[in-house]
C-alpha cells in the first residue's frame, strides 16, 4: 500500500466519528492534487494539514504531486477530474498568473470553485552568505553598471517572485537576467551551494536556512516588516514606495461540484488550519493562516489574476521568456 495512503488510512482510524461522513463526500479516499514537486511550499504546506484534514474528514487524504510548467500541468490534470468532490487541488500565487503567461485551455474562476484562501506570506530576495550583497540598493546599483549580468532564480517562469521581480525592476530601472527553475525545491539547493548569486521565493522554504545564516535576506515584498524575516526591510522602505506582493496558498476543486461539498470541505479545513497545532506548524514555516470562506478566497484570486495580468501584459512575459 502506497504510505500516504497508509498514514491518512491510520489518521482516519484515529479520528472520532466524524459527522461530515454521512453528508455526502465520496465514500473512498480523496485526492489531493499538489501541482508541483515534493521539496517546495505547496508540498510542504499540504502535508501539515492533510493528516489532521483526513481525520476530521473521515476520509483518507492521498497527496497526488503533478509537477511541471510552474504549476500548470497540476491544474490541467484537475481541471479534467470529476466534479464529484473526489478530488480537490492545493495551487500557489502561479494560479493568478498562468492563465495570462500561458495559454490554458481554461480560465482558473470558469474552471474551479474556490475553497479557501488558505495562507499569505512574504517574498524575499535572498544572497548567499558569501554574497558581496548586504543589501538590496547595492543589487540595483550593479545591476544599472551592467544590465542583465546580473542573475536571479525563482521557481519557474511567470509565477508572483518573477512576476513581482519584473515589476521591481520597472520600478527601479535597472535590468537582471532570470533564471526559472523547475520548482522550489531545486532552486533552494542552488542557492544554499552558492550556485546562483540571488534567489526571489517565499519564505516557507529557506526560513531554516536564514536561521541558519546560510542565505541572506535583502528585502521583503510584503507592506510591512514581516516576523518571520526580522529585520529584513520592505522594498517599499527601499525607494519602491507602494510595493507589495505578498505569496500565498488555496484550495480549490472542480467547478460544478456540489456546493455542500465545497461547504464541509471549507468548514473542516478552516477548523484545522485554526487548530493551535497545526497554525503553529504552517506559520513556523514562514507564512501566516489566513483560513477564507469560498468568498473571499473568489474575490482575491479574481484581484490577483487581474492585478499581475496587467504586470504581464505590459512587460510581455511568456512561458518562454
Amino acid at each position: 500500500m502506497d504510505r500516504r495512503l497508509f498514514l491518512g488510512l491510520a489518521g482516519v482510524s484515529l479520528a472520532a466519528p466524524s459527522i461530515l461522513r454521512a453528508q455526502g463526500l465520496p465514500d473512498r479516499p480523496l485526492r489531493l492534487i499538489v501541482p508541483w514537486a515534493p521539496g517546495g511550499s505547496v508540498d510542504t504546506i499540504a502535508r501539515l494539514f492533510q493528516p489532521r484534514l483526513a481525520e476530521v474528514l473521515g476520509r483518507a487524504i492521498v497527496i497526488d504531486n503533478r509537477g511541471g510548467a510552474s504549476g500548470a500541468t497540476g491544474a490541467m490534470e484537475a481541471a479534467r477530474a470529476p466534479a464529484d468532490g473526489s478530488t480537490w487541488v492545493f495551487v500557489y500565487d502561479t494560479q493568478a498568473t498562468n492563465e495570462t503567461v500561458m495559454r490554458l485551455p481554461f480560465k482558473t474562476m470558469e474552471a474551479f470553485v474556490p475553497v479557501s484562501h488558505v495562507a499569505s506570506g512574504p517574498l524575499a530576495m535572498v544572497a548567499h552568505h558569501s554574497s558581496p550583497f548586504t543589501n538590496f540598493q547595492q543589487v540595483v546599483e550593479a545591476a544599472k553598471r551592467a544590465p542583465d549580468s546580473l542573475n536571479y532564480a525563482t521557481s519557474g517562469v511567470g509565477g508572483l517572485a518573477h512576476v513581482s521581480t519584473t515589476l521591481l525592476q520597472q520600478q527601479g530601472g535597472f535590468r537582471m537576467t532570470h533564471v526559472p527553475y523547475r520548482g522550489g525545491g531545486p532552486a533552494v539547493q542552488d542557492a544554499v551551494a552558492g550556485h546562483i548569486p540571488l534567489f526571489m521565493t517565499n519564505v516557507v522554504i529557506v526560513s531554516q536556512h536564514i536561521r541558519a545564516g546560510l542565505l541572506r535576506p535583502l528585502g521583503v515584498t510584503t507592506s510591512s516588516q514581516s516576523r518571520h524575516v526580522p529585520g529584513s526591510p520592505t522594498f517599499a522602505s527601499q525607494g519602491f514606495g507602494g510595493f507589495e506582493a505578498p505569496t500565498w496558498w488555496a484550495m480549490m476543486t472542480r467547478a460544478g461540484t456540489p456546493e455542500p461539498m465545497v461547504r464541509l470541505m471549507n468548514e473542516a479545513l478552516v477548523q484545522v488550519l485554526n487548530e493551535p497545532a497545526v497554525k503553529a506548524k504552517i506559520e513556523e514555516q514562514g507564512c501566516d493562516i489566513v483560513a477564507s470562506t469560498p468568498q473571499e478566497c473568489g474575490r482575491f484570486m479574481e484581484a490577483e489574476i487581474a492585478k499581475w495580468g496587467r504586470v504581464i501584459t505590459e512587460n510581455n512575459i511568456r512561458a518562454d521568456s
